[in-house]
């Protein structure tokens, strides 16, 4: 699992209070209740308040880098059974490309039209590591909403 870091609202300003943290007084209930929860308990409620704002908590994701020549082509003889799910280009039904990557991806809907807009100038990864059955679902869905998508 990922490492743990504090939110940055939790920092203390250098040379204030070293190490201590000042909380507004309007949200002294509610972080005391936040300390009181369980580790399990806190990633339930960070799921509920993400699906209720339709946020993401998690940190942008980095894309690896290619594979060198000789692993992508042993890569070749064996059929894949995971792809990564690439938006080439949105074609002209923007806002049906827009509801297909918010039932994909479960995004918000500015995150959703952020992904498509720049889906316009250079392909965009919608979803990875995505089961080959799933996969050929998803990309028939795009097609019909006029989107070019690529399974990698």
């Amino acid at each position: 699992m990922a490492e743990e870091t504090k939110p940055s609202f939790a920092k203390a300003t250098e040379g204030e209070n070293e190490g201590k943290i000042e909380i507004p007084a309007k949200f002294k209930d509610l972080v005391e209740k936040i300390e009181a929860l369980s580790v399990l308990d806190l990633a339930e409620l960070v799921k509920i308040l993400e699906k209720k704002f339709g946020v993401s908590a998690a940190a942008p994701v980095m894309v690896a880098p290619a594979a060198p020549a000789s692993a992508q082509a042993s890569a070749g003889e064996e059929e894949k059974s995971v792809y990564n799910i690439e938006l080439v280009a949105p074609g002209d039904k923007k806002i049906e490309v827009i509801k297909a990557v918010r039932d994909v991806t479960e995004k918000g809907l500015k995150e959703a039209k952020d992904l498509v807009e720049a889906a316009a100038t250079s392909p965009q990864i919608v979803k990875e590591n995505v089961k080959k059955e799933k996969a050929q679902e998803i990309k028939k869905k795009f097609e019909a909403a006029g989107a070019k998508v690529e399974l990698k």
